[in-house]
């Protein structure tokens, strides 16, 4: 596994925490916009529009990714999008798709389902592989006028995507007992060590993305097989929020830090108002109510 992302990876957590906070009261919102710092010093050709590979996915996934289509075009942020169909139920990822993300370094991308049964590989745990996306980072807090269990929550979740579990090393002790070894190598000094089980809960708020020394994938954090259920396709009342403010974090990696803080402080206005959200959130809107209250919410 390469080490030598660690800088970038310190790097990008600086950039999420700073992003991250709650935003103020409604009435203080215009004035904080005019003040917020830039993350990045522009150098030149950072304003040359930059491609990103975009995964659809399954279930809600084209849903969402569709939604931050739709929100990119609106603030002509300078990104577009090579997109390819990818399906959880494929053998593998096709080898185009790989080198796409090779080339463009970046991916924006939706839920992968993992079909149930022995010898099934997840395309999700391939593409970490593939690309040596070691870290997974989930960036999860509050929002304002959204009320949750806990407040003044502004934390980062690393963990590990391509050891312990992950590995593979697992051989069967006698029939039907399977023994599998974790691996963890020390390298992040005091964290808390959690296990796959870990992403099975959640309403899909929390932007996240998988990162390596080259590449950087950008999906939901709660979980990356997050894929809804067939009611909530049907219904078209997905939740875009986590995955707009995944590609916020997107934006920002590629160096467009004004447009990531005009597309985090538009999603934070739409909630904080509180009249469109899905019903996860609390409400009963559609996914391209909310989307259409986050372009007109974007300054």
């Amino acid at each position: 596994m390469a080490r030598r992302g660690l800088p970038l990876l310190r790097q990008l957590l600086r950039d999420s925490a700073a992003a991250s906070s709650s935003p103020p009261p409604l009435k203080t919102l215009a004035s904080a916009e005019t003040r917020r710092s830039v993350t990045y010093m522009p150098r030149p050709g950072d304003g040359a529009p930059r491609a990103a590979t975009l995964i659809p996915g399954d279930g809600i996934g084209p849903l969402v990714t569709g939604a931050v289509r739709q929100v990119m075009e609106a603030m002509h942020a300078p990104v577009y999008f090579e997109t390819y169909e990818v399906h959880g139920d494929m053998a593998t990822v096709p080898p185009e798709v790989i080198e796409s993300i090779r080339k463009n370094k970046v991916c924006l991308k939706g839920g992968l389902v993992t079909p149930l049964g022995g010898g099934v590989s997840s395309l999700n745990v391939q593409l970490r592989k593939e690309l040596d996306l070691y870290a997974s980072l989930v960036n999860c807090f509050n929002l304002a006028g959204l009320p949750t269990r806990h407040e003044n929550v502004d934390i980062v979740v690393i963990r590990e995507n391509t050891e312990g579990e992950y590995s593979g090393l697992e051989h069967e002790v006698v029939p039907g007992v399977v023994e599998s070894l974790k691996v963890t190598p020390n390298l992040y000094g005091n964290l808390v060590a959690n296990t796959a089980a870990g992403i099975a809960g959640g309403t899909g708020v929390m932007p996240g993305g998988n990162v390596g020394q080259d590449h950087a994938i950008f999906e939901q954090g709660a979980s990356a097989g997050n894929v809804g259920n067939q009611k909530i396709v049907e219904q078209k009342k997905a939740n875009p929020v986590a995955l707009l403010l995944s590609s916020a974090m997107m934006l920002r990696h590629l160096r467009f830090p004004s447009f990531a803080d005009r597309l985090e402080t538009a999603v934070k206005r739409v909630i904080a108002e509180g009249k469109y959200r899905t019903k996860d959130l609390g409400g009963d809107g559609t996914t391209q109510e909310v989307v259409d209250a986050v372009i007109a919410a974007l300054d």
